[in-house]
């Protein structure tokens, strides 16, 4: 009986090893379908850099860039006295449920950028900024389907927005992980199968409250591209 806990706990500590491998340049070559995207910033790229690596591969994504977020976020708030009620523990229930939905993530189409779609979401941001908000409504009312529908109509589209960062992976990560959210919409619209969402819009601007704001826009289109391979 000990021997057989003993293999389990070997194999377990093995296939953690592997997947904390480095990502090869062919894989960062592949996920950086925003690389030549001269109307976004080099941080704003990285959102979709990171969001097409959790495509390429879930559980490795899991394993190296999300451990490291979580390291370096637990180390910045220990300074608070609250710390044990902010830090992240292995046992937290959102950080464990990423792991099971994150586990048969594996080779899904990438998501592409699209000027016009930067465009509103640079607006909403904006908008955000100027007026002090965090919601998906527009200052005027406008819900971001309207907004985005004026130029992709008739398609399937979804809306992330995160507050406090300015980094691209410390956006993508807070918004996978998706605590304090149950509805899980932000992690799910980053791995989503369902509606097929494969263009996308991303401005990261200041803000009075948070100090940053990113809005991320989501449409699912046919699309044409030349494999950056």
């Amino acid at each position: 009986m000990h021997r057989f806990i003993f293999t389990a706990i070997l194999l377990l500590f093995f296939a953690r090893i592997s997947y904390a491998q480095e990502w090869t340049n062919a894989e960062i070559r592949k996920a950086n379908t925003a690389g030549s995207a001269n109307y976004l910033t080099e941080e704003e790229k990285g959102v979709i850099l990171y969001m097409n690596l959790i495509r390429l591969d879930g559980q490795k994504f899991y394993y190296t860039f999300l451990d490291d977020y979580i390291n370096k976020y637990n180390a910045n708030v220990r300074q608070y006295r609250n710390y044990n009620e902010l830090k992240i523990t292995r046992t937290n229930t959102y950080y464990t449920s990423l792991l099971k939905h994150l586990q048969g993530i594996k080779n899904l189409p990438l998501f592409y950028p699209d000027d016009k779609l930067s465009a509103l979401s640079k607006g909403h941001a904006v908008d955000l900024n100027r007026n002090n908000l965090e919601s998906h409504e527009s200052s005027n009312g406008d819900k971001f389907s309207k907004r985005l529908s004026k130029y992709f109509p008739n398609k399937s589209m979804s809306e992330n927005i995160d507050f406090g960062y300015s980094k691209s992976l410390d956006i993508v990560c807070h918004l996978l992980l998706d605590c304090g959210v149950p509805s899980l919409g932000h992690r799910f619209n980053i791995i989503d199968q369902k509606y097929k969402l494969n263009t996308v819009g991303v401005s990261i601007q200041p803000h009075p409250s948070y100090n940053y704001c990113t809005v991320i826009d989501f449409v699912a289109q046919p699309i044409f591209y030349t494999s950056n391979q």
